[in-house]
């Protein structure tokens, strides 16, 4: 009986339980839209005592129990969220209790440490860094205090990274005046005018397609103080130095609502290359959008690996650079824009290199010495006009560019030591490349709320390319054994193409469907001549297919359907294009008339889920279709450089591209945590495959219609933390690739497989107002081996960097730097080299004047030796280096 009793109670509580009340709704924004993780707490009305709290799920939906002892009455529900108001309303029985959230400008989306420790502030996709947390006495530019931000990187081109993934944009108070040059930007606007650096996330800057398409670009938004908005900015300095070196910078800028302005002169002869400020950081992206290659140059005085240095390191130049960046706001947001510079460079190289190619029972080796003279005058210019409303947008930019260059060299060449015929060779090479384009960009709201584009891209290059080499260079090869004046090659590839098409969005409250329709033409001529000028002046074909007139059209009709999800939580984008190409190719020369038509599918999804309110995952696929180029179909012999002869004997390359991506990103604001992790897989499959004949004097290359695949894995991890209790921040990251590929070389297939690991730690401290430094190790191991041959080939490198800083003073400053670099490869002695640098500053106060004292490699290294692993090649290079510079240079402000 007692058993029953108990049995029965606990049956009576269990259903008790289950009875209780629930208070349930729905948590919304103003424009209609659910807002996850929002809190919501049931408080008591008197005493506002929380008695249960819960957060919203994806929809904005939430639950919460009614305590049994609480009348509904005597509650109220109370939600919170990060970027809205807080809103309570009254319990009314067991009804639903929702609710309308309006933002709130002033509410930051995260906690707010109101310290003299660095503070992160972040409001909806805005994650804001306060300058002058992380800046220091002696950071000159804002590029000075991106690099020390956590969960920002920062490469050796200047490319920005938030958290690994690479910054498309860098705004200036909002307004896009550099478009993706932003090296202007960051090597020259003055630290001290800028207030925060924002990273924005899932950047969308078209007002027409935000909310409505996916996005997860990343940018940066430099702000500006209110005091540096309203005058001229300037920062100037001018520097003179042993031996016979200067260093010039001579700059204007505005930064007001109305007009943005970046204007300087620079030039130096100090290794300051002045063409790195001019990168197009989405160059390759860019591209790929307006699907067209334009055509590469072709010839070139030698293949030169770059050493593993700074380039200011070992870089001989004379270089000079206007820049002109001036930006316009009108009214109804119109925008006008003109980018334009003008650069003139000299710059010197001196270098020998010998060259090891491991064959299959044969090693052949190429020992070279050059001496060259480059000289690149570059002139741009863009115009851009920008309207960009909530409803409508337009952009159309017109740009123009003529490079052009005279290069010299003097070169030794020969085999195991000798030289070639016992003489020096001299080449001349002038390049002449002149294009313009035109971009229009039609984007409209209708009145259901679709959206209609309408695109046009136009463009027009050519680059008259010429060398010579002589004399007698190759004779037995080029003329029969005979003794000649000048080996001649010309070459051009005028081109036209055209992108015009019409796209329809349908948004919806959850998916917008997007669907284009378009055609585009392609248009080639590929001229080359390979002549010898012989002793008499006589001009004779260097052999019986020295000539090329390749004419090449690509005609494509497409159309595309694109599905996105712009959620909050989930974002994704499907699109599937499918487009029909017609290629026709010929060249009498060689009777050669080819046409073929393919259809092509390359579908493409990416996907961000928001695991938390910091924390997501990625995930990508893409399949693309790709055909080859002019370049890959010309039958004549090309002498690209004085070692490379190329020809083609195959049908046109037709190849596919699977990419598949995976990521996953963490962070945590209010400590500064970031980490992230991405894994990459690219396989390559193509119907064509490049056949090498190696000799002791020259490479030639056939591409031949043989199948051909390549595999490529990466795998890279990578974590930034602000310690506070050190006042260091701390990053660090690893690395791993595998590139798998076959190679025919004089007739045997080698198939190589090649694995880079990569280490690298970062410490950058501020011990205090007076003294702070920074290290950074980066460690990577090459591995190369073959199927064929039993041995491999493995180079390791360790490059540590070391700055201390010292400033007793407002006016006095101090700056001690070094690098090491280390190389060790089997059966070759170690390499070693420490490079130094030193600097003091003054300050005069009544003159508004520093002045600073610099010596750069003051322990006078003159030479770098350089080792490069690629597949079987193996490669020792010597570099003349420019050794110590002492410079004394004068700062002011406007």
């Amino acid at each position: 009986m007692r058993t029953f009793i108990l049995l029965l109670c606990s049956m009576l509580c269990a259903a008790f339980c289950f009875a209780q009340d629930k208070i349930h709704g729905t948590v919304k924004d103003s424009a209609g839209k659910a807002v996850p993780f929002a809190t919501v707490s049931l408080k008591k009305k008197t005493s506002n005592t929380i008695v249960a709290y819960t957060i919203t799920d994806g929809k904005g939906l939430y639950n919460l129990m009614l305590p049994s002892a609480e009348k509904p009455d005597s509650l109220l529900v109370e939600v919170r969220c990060i970027g809205y108001r807080r809103v309570a309303q009254a319990v009314n029985g067991t009804a639903p209790v929702d609710f309308v959230l309006q933002a709130s400008v002033n509410q930051l989306q995260s906690v707010v440490v109101k310290s003299s420790r660095p503070v992160l502030k972040i409001n909806g996709d805005t994650i804001n860094y306060k300058v002058s947390d992380f800046a220091s006495a002696q950071d000159r530019t804002i590029g000075d205090v991106i690099k020390k931000l956590p969960g920002i990187t920062v490469a050796t081109d200047g490319t920005i990274l938030y958290n690994n993934k690479p910054i498309t944009n860098l705004y200036i108070g909002g307004d896009n005046l550099l478009d993706d040059k932003y090296n202007i930007a960051t090597n020259t606007i003055p630290q001290g005018v800028v207030e925060k650096v924002q990273v924005i996330q899932n950047d969308q800057p078209v007002k027409v397609l935000q909310n409505k398409v996916m996005s997860d670009d990343v940018a940066l938004n430099l702000t500006i103080k209110k005091g540096a908005k309203l005058q001229l900015v300037g920062q100037e300095s001018i520097g003179a130095g042993l031996p016979g070196n200067y260093d010039v910078n001579l700059n204007a800028m505005m930064f007001k609502d109305k007009y943005k302005a970046i204007n300087y002169i620079k030039g130096n002869n100090t290794g300051d290359d002045l063409q790195q400020e001019l990168l197009a950081h989405n160059f390759s992206d860019n591209s790929q959008r307006i699907d067209n290659d334009v055509p590469a140059t072709v010839l070139s005085l030698g293949a030169v690996h770059a050493p593993a240095l700074s380039r200011d390191r070992y870089l001989f130049d004379q270089s000079g650079l206007i820049n002109l960046n001036n930006l316009i706001n009108l009214k109804n947001n119109v925008q006008l824009k003109i980018n334009a510079w003008y650069l003139h460079d000299t710059q010197k190289q001196d270098y020998s290199q010998l060259n090891t190619i491991f064959l299959p029972g044969d090693t052949v080796r190429y020992n070279e010495t050059q001496h060259n003279r480059f000289g690149p005058n570059i002139l741009h210019t863009q115009f851009t006009l920008n309207v960009n409303r909530d409803k409508y947008y337009l952009n159309d930019a017109l740009l123009m560019d003529n490079n052009r260059s005279v290069s010299y060299s003097t070169l030794n060449t020969g085999l195991s030591g000798r030289q070639a015929n016992g003489t020096v060779v001299n080449q001349v090479f002038t390049d002449n490349a002149l294009n313009f384009s035109n971009e229009f960009n039609l984007i409209k709201s209708l009145r259901s709320n679709n959206i209609i584009q309408v695109y046009s891209y136009i463009s027009h290059s050519a680059e008259p390319e010429k060398r010579t080499i002589g004399p007698n260079y190759n004779d037995t090869v080029f003329n029969k054994s005979i003794p000649y004046n000048q080996l001649l090659q010309n070459v051009n590839v005028p081109a036209w193409y055209t992108n015009n098409y019409l796209s329809f969005k349908i948004p919806a409250s959850v998916i917008t469907q997007s669907y284009r329709t378009g055609v585009s033409i392609q248009s080639q001529t590929l001229t080359s001549n390979l002549g010898v000028l012989q002793n008499n002046n006589s001009i004779s074909p260097a052999s019986d297919s020295a000539l090329n007139h390749l004419n090449w059209t690509r005609k494509k009709l497409y159309a595309e359907a694109a599905y996105d999800l712009p959620g909050t939580i989930l974002k994704a984008n499907l699109t599937l294009p499918v487009s029909l190409q017609q290629i026709d190719y010929s060249d009498n020369l060689y009777a050669l008339n080819k046409h073929l038509s393919r259809l092509y599918f390359n579908p493409q999804l990416r996907i961000k889920y928001q695991t938390s309110l910091e924390n997501y995952l990625t995930f990508g696929y893409n399949y693309r279709n790709q055909t080859g180029t002019i370049e890959d179909l010309y039958r004549g012999y090309i002498l690209t450089d004085y070692r490379t002869l190329l020809a083609n004997n195959a049908g046109l390359t037709e190849s596919g591209n699977q990419t598949a991506a995976a990521g996953f990103n963490y962070r945590k604001a209010l400590t500064l945590f970031f980490a992230g992790i991405n894994v990459l897989y690219n396989h390559t499959a193509s119907n064509n495959i490049a056949s090498e004949v190696i000799t002791n004097t020259l490479q030639q290359r056939v591409v031949l219609p043989y199948p051909n695949s390549t595999n490529s894995w990466t795998v890279s991890g990578n974590l930034s933390k602000y310690s506070f209790a050190l006042k260091t921040t701390f990053s660090g990251g690893l690395q791993w690739q595998n590139n798998s590929s076959v190679q025919l070389q004089n007739n045997v297939l080698l198939p190589f497989n090649t694995t880079t690991e990569a280490a690298n730690l970062s410490a950058n401290t501020k011990v205090n107002d007076q003294v702070n430094f920074s290290y950074k190790a980066t460690l990577t191991q090459t591995d190369s081996h073959s199927a064929v041959e039993a041995s491999a080939f493995h180079i390791n490198q360790l490059l540590q960097q070391a700055e201390v800083n010292y400033i007793p003073s407002d006016d006095m400053q101090f700056k001690l730097s070094g690098e090491h670099y280390f190389t060790r490869q089997q059966g070759n002695p170690d390499l070693k080299y420490f490079f130094a640098d030193a600097s003091m500053k003054f300050r005069l106060k009544k003159l508004k004047t520093d002045v600073e004292l610099s010596a750069v490699n003051f322990l006078n290294v003159k030479n770098y030796r350089y080792l490069n692993l690629s597949a079987n090649t193996f490669t020792a290079s010597s570099y003349t280096l420019p050794g110590r510079i002492i410079l004394l240079k004068v700062m002011f402000n406007l």
